[in-house]
């Protein structure tokens, strides 16, 4: 799953591919929130992202990990 990070005061958004479930994220967030903390999401390779929870303006789930262009999807059919 993809999760899209709007930050406030930023011009792009962060995009994080991760095996964890929306509710989860989105448990994570109010936590962060309620403790004036820092929202810290890994993705599936490992890496972390962290922002501040009090600037983190949405969050968008997307569940499509198929690639659009290019010859994976010629492959995988």
């Amino acid at each position: 799953m993809e999760v899209k990070i709007g930050v406030q005061y930023a011009p792009r958004e962060l995009s994080v591919a991760t095996d964890a479930e929306p509710e989860a994220v989105l448990a994570a967030l109010s936590k962060a929130i309620a403790d004036d903390s820092v929202f810290v999401l890994t993705d599936d390779k490992g890496r972390t992202v962290a922002v501040p929870a009090a600037r983190v303006a949405y969050l968008d789930f997307t569940s499509d990990n198929e690639r659009k262009v290019g010859f994976g999807l010629a492959a995988a059919k």
